[in-house]
C-alpha cells in the first residue's frame, strides 16, 4: 500500500501543465541585450524590455473580428503586455518615468491607439481602467503585403537616442517611436 501511495505522489509531481498555444516572449532595447551582456559587448545600458503573449493567426480573421475594432485589446494573448523602462523616456513628447507599465491598444482599420497604463500584472483587458492611463498615442497602421502568422513585438533601429517598438500581426504593422 505504501508503494502505491508513493508512486502516486511522484507521478503528480512530474506532471507539467500543457503547453500554452500563445507562448510568452520578450524583447529588449538594445536588441539582444542579455546576449550582448554575457559576451561583454553591451556598449549601452538597457533601456526597455517588453514581455508579451504571441497568439497565432491560424487562418482566422484577426482585426475587426478576433480583435474587434474600437475595443481595448491586451496587445497580445493571455497576460496583458508589459513594458519596463530602465530610464525615463519620451513617447509622443511626453515623459514616461522609469518603471513598469501595461501596453494596451485600440485597433481600428487605419490606426491603433496605443495606451501606456500604470496597472501591471493583469490578465487580458478585462480589468482595464482608463483612469490609470499614463498616455495614449495614435499610431498609423501600415498594411503589409505579406501575412505574419504569429503576433510579434520587437524594437527596430540602433540609434543611441531613440528606437521604435514595432507591433506586427496578420497584415498590419504599427510603430511606436520612443526617445530618451
Amino acid at each position: 500500500m505504501l508503494a502505491v501511495l508513493s508512486f502516486g505522489a511522484v507521478k503528480a509531481q512530474n506532471e507539467l501543465p500543457p503547453l500554452d498555444k500563445s507562448p510568452m516572449d520578450m524583447c529588449y532595447y538594445p536588441v539582444n541585450y542579455p546576449i550582448l551582456k554575457i559576451q561583454h559587448k553591451a556598449d549601452a545600458p538597457l533601456i526597455a524590455r517588453v514581455i508579451y503573449g504571441r497568439p497565432q493567426k491560424n487562418n482566422r480573421v484577426i482585426f475587426g473580428d478576433l480583435v474587434p475594432y474600437r475595443t481595448v485589446w491586451r496587445l497580445g494573448a493571455n497576460e496583458a503586455t508589459e513594458i519596463e523602462f530602465f530610464r525615463d523616456v519620451k513617447i509622443n513628447n511626453k515623459k514616461v518615468p522609469k518603471g513598469k507599465y501595461t501596453l494596451y491598444a485600440i485597433p481600428d482599420s487605419s490606426k491603433w491607439t496605443l495606451i501606456v497604463n500604470k496597472e501591471t500584472d493583469t490578465w487580458g483587458a478585462f480589468a482595464y481602467n482608463d483612469k490609470k492611463d499614463l498616455l495614449r498615442v495614435d499610431l498609423p497602421v501600415k498594411k503589409r503585403t505579406d501575412t505574419v502568422d504569429v503576433f510579434t513585438i520587437c524594437f527596430v533601429g540602433d540609434d543611441k537616442n531613440k528606437t521604435e517598438l514595432q507591433m506586427v500581426w496578420d497584415n498590419q504593422d504599427a510603430l511606436l517611436p520612443i526617445s530618451w
